[in-house]
């Protein structure tokens, strides 16, 4: 627990802000309403009995995931694109700034080497590929989501990262200057430079990198920039304030949205396919991008099963969705576009 990766606690003068956010009581962060760790009638030992004993379904791909290798170093700065690197790590080039959202590239999401490996394929991108980032964007601190090995090897190219409170503990211990780290509470908007305005708005999540949970914050953010306003959902079960946001900001252009390594058991948490749709519906999304998948097995569906399941159930009443190959250019001025079902062709 010594080791840099695992982080580091917020204290002094972080942590009084922490003291004095009203999301923060009896000694740590709350969600909005309650938010069981699991689902009633779920229990523990049954979800570890069923992981332990029972035949779980083609959990790991056989194929490896395709990818295309895109030189992000060369993008003419007026390019309005994402980029998704598999899993919840995508990169936003959008009115000439760029933006890099919740970035893991070691190849793992666990602090232990080895013990949760991204599928071969889905892992082709690193630090050494990116140009300068104006905004570093952080949704919450857990392994997936907030790469020390990433985070350490982008610090010479991140001018300003943007997190919850108390996440940028970590990232003072991992070497980044106090100038460079925002912190956000929930319901706080940050003017950006050139026109840009950074929404933070709440997640139904949970926080921590060690055995004390919730001592920092996990969020989600809606980017206003001069032509498009895109929310940036990180992780989050499935509540009213998919609502509460889309009635705030009534246009959005593209929702990205955590769809993948769910279960009923913590479905609190972790949204369903279905839940997912209705979400984007609640904001009154023009187009939805799931992601959350195809990169790392942390829950006992199918790998395929969440593009899989999102893609049928959208088709009784069709939302737009955004489903590239991992590295493909996604043009942000075109809606609408068709792609392939990639995950289709792998076993």
């Amino acid at each position: 627990m010594q080791l840099p990766k695992f982080g580091k606690a917020p204290s002094g003068a972080r942590l009084e802000r922490i003291l004095k956010s009203p999301h923060y009581k009896d000694g740590k962060f709350q969600n909005r309403h309650f938010t069981p760790t699991l689902t009633e009638g779920y229990s523990m030992v049954g979800v570890l009995r069923e992981q332990l004993f029972k035949k779980l379904p083609r959990r790991r791909p056989v194929d490896p995931i395709p990818s295309i290798k895109t030189d992000l170093l060369q993008l003419p700065a007026d390019s309005n694109v994402l980029v998704w690197f598999g899993h919840s790590s995508y990169w936003i080039q959008v009115d000439g700034k760029r933006l890099l959202i919740d970035p893991v590239f070691s190849g793992n999401a666990s602090p232990i080497p080895g013990t949760n490996t991204a599928f071969r394929g889905s892992d082709a991108y690193t630090a050494d590929d990116f140009p300068p980032v104006d905004y570093l964007l952080i949704t919450h601190d857990h392994y997936d989501h907030l790469d020390y090995e990433t985070i350490t090897a982008l610090r010479n190219k991140v001018k300003l990262v943007i997190c919850g409170l108390g996440v940028g503990a970590h990232l003072e211990h991992w070497g980044y200057d106090t100038s460079r780290i925002t912190e956000m509470d929930w319901d706080e908007a940050l003017p950006l430079d050139s026109g840009f305005l950074l929404h933070s708005a709440c997640a139904r999540h949970f926080s921590g990198r060690g055995f004390t949970r919730n001592n920092t914050l996990w969020l989600s953010y809606i980017l206003q920039t001069p032509s498009k306003t895109i929310y940036l959902g990180g992780d989050s079960g499935y509540d009213s304030h998919f609502f509460e946001i889309g009635k705030k900001f009534d246009s959005i252009d593209l929702a990205i949205l955590e769809n993948g390594q769910y279960n009923k058991a913590w479905q609190a948490i972790h949204m369903l396919p279905p839940e997912v749709l209705q979400a984007g519906r609640d904001l009154k999304a023009r187009q939805i991008f799931p992601v959350h998948s195809s990169k790392f097995m942390l829950a006992q569906h199918p790998w395929d099963e969440p593009l899989k399941e999102i893609t049928r159930l959208n088709k009784e009443h069709p939302l737009p969705l955004i489903t590239p190959v991992i590295g493909e250019l996604v043009n942000l001025n075109h809606t609408a576009v068709p792609f392939e079902p990639w995950w289709e062709k792998i076993r």
